[in-house]
């Protein structure tokens, strides 16, 4: 078994950077590259005939290495651009909703592209709650929806998805599981949670680049439901060009138009490792490295924003300190790539490729920046932004 600091040779930027940026975007696989040229080939060399040689099924084939991932059954995952899309594919089985079930009932700590697409349905009341134990108070007979986030993306903090799952069921409701800050990073196991839909992309800890969101429906759902919004690719028999709609089984009825297909050939190289690795190794290495990182701030004097209880934190550790745009600004100078979101602080994301030496690096150079006023030239261009 590889050491786990042995896959740094396989993530090229880690060669002259600090990468503790992985909860926005991963380090890329040396792989993906090779994937990307194995792609430009086979467009080259077999042009059309590459399509019936294995193109046309990637959203499939490659959803289902996702789903390996998150435990959903074979021919449940499908890959869509981005979560926005997976989740407009799925609550368009839901409209125009019934008016005496047509409520959507999800958190304020969502990611706003979620939030911002049940928002512009003008047949919905969306009510927002505070955190995951009001939207179980929330739920009732007139709750359509329940989108939730496994893990919230401003403070890491893992939501409690059974207690949400069992009441929207008992009240006749469906799940839709954000899965994008715990896959890759904390074990998922999707038919466990018993949830109705999951949505994740690639783009953070799967290490698979942006283009590539899935979906996963549960089999059930998957052979009754009809999605309105589609494409061709969920024809029964999308070559037969037929004008009426024919929805294909299980979960390819919810696919849509012609597949990314050049962004499904650079995920296989995340995917592979994280498969290779296994996501409860992964998870094992990003507690402990989750809670040095939270050792290290407190004894530096600064505020942690994240949980630090381990059964709630996912992979990030969000940081406060006075002026922290600008301190993550002069960090970026300085080569330690990371970011910050407002009202919460500067997130700090390892990988299983991070180095604890990486972890004390970062946190001694917030302070000297702090200390020495480093960043204080920073404080009027981040003002304007």
């Amino acid at each position: 078994m590889r050491e786990l600091l042995d896959y740094r040779s396989e993530f090229p930027i880690l060669e002259h950077t600090t990468y503790l940026i992985n909860h926005s975007l991963a380090a890329m696989p040396r792989r993906a590259e090779e994937r990307l040229a194995e792609y430009a080939r086979t467009w080259s060399e077999r042009g059309i005939r590459a399509w019936g040689e294995g193109w046309w099924t990637t959203p499939i084939t490659v959803g289902d290495q996702v789903g390996r991932i998150v435990g959903a059954p074979p021919g449940t995952t499908v890959m869509h651009q981005n979560v926005a899309i997976a989740e407009a594919v799925a609550l368009s089985c839901f409209l125009p909703p019934d008016p005496a079930r047509n409520r959507v009932v999800y958190e304020q700590g969502n990611f706003p592209s979620v939030r911002y697409l049940y928002q512009a349905q003008p047949e919905l009341e969306v009510v927002v709650c505070d955190d995951d134990e009001a939207i179980v108070d929330a739920i009732d007979e007139r709750t359509l929806l329940v989108p939730i986030s496994h893990v919230l993306f401003k403070t890491a903090e893992i939501q409690r998805v059974e207690p949400i799952v069992r009441r929207a069921h008992e009240a006749g409701a469906h799940v839709i599981l954000d899965c994008y800050q715990s896959a890759g990073i904390v074990p998922v196991d999707v038919t466990a949670l018993g949830v109705d839909f999951a949505v994740g992309g690639s783009v953070k800890w799967l290490c698979g680049g942006p283009g590539n969101g899935w979906l996963y429906v549960r089999p059930d759902l998957a052979e009754r439901l009809e999605p309105t919004y589609t494409g061709w690719q969920a024809h029964e028999t999308p070559f037969a060009f037929e004008p009426e709609m024919r929805y294909a089984g299980g979960a390819a009825r919810f696919l849509t138009g012609t597949p990314n297909v050049p962004a499904h050939y650079a995920a296989t190289a995340g995917y592979d490792l994280i498969e290779e690795i296994g996501a409860e190794r992964i998870r094992a290495n990003s507690l402990r490295q989750t809670q040095l990182l939270i050792d290290l701030a407190d004894e530096a004097g600064f505020a942690v924003n994240s949980p630090r209880e381990p059964e709630r934190r996912g992979g990030t550790v969000t940081v406060h300190v006075p002026d922290f745009p600008a301190v993550h600004r002069e960090l970026t100078e300085r080569q330690i790539l990371c970011d910050f979101r407002p009202d919460a602080g500067i997130r700090l994301g390892p990988h299983y490729y991070t180095s604890d030496d990486e972890l004390r690096h970062v946190i001694a150079e917030i302070g000297e920046i702090l200390s020495s006023g480093a960043h204080e030239r920073h404080l009027g261009v981040v003002a304007q932004h």
